[in-house]
């Protein structure tokens, strides 16, 4: 099951957030979702933030194009790529893993 859905601002993907890791990574897939490793702890938002960059980084877009929509405080959370071609991003996840 892929990590990624439509929408019509761009691209939906769905991150399991493990927060307090020894490094910032894109560790696979975890029951649909994409598993990110990020350094950051968990309070205050630092890990979302911390995800966020990782996968500005990752997916070569800025990071203001990337956005939390839902679950700030649950590991389980959904971001939304904006102006990205669902396509494009699948393609560069799966040079990514």
């Amino acid at each position: 099951m892929t990590p990624l859905e439509s929408h019509p601002q761009g691209a939906v993907i769905r991150v399991k957030a493990r927060p307090g890791a020894r490094r910032n990574a894109l560790a696979g897939h975890h029951d649909g979702a994409l598993r990110v490793d990020v350094t950051a702890a968990p309070e205050k938002g630092k890990a979302n933030d911390a995800i966020i960059v990782l996968l500005a980084k990752s997916f070569g877009i800025a990071k203001s194009s990337i956005e939390l929509i839902s679950s700030p405080a649950n590991p389980q959370k959904r971001f939304l790529l904006a102006g990205v071609d669902l396509a494009a991003v699948e393609k560069r996840l799966s040079e990514l893993l």
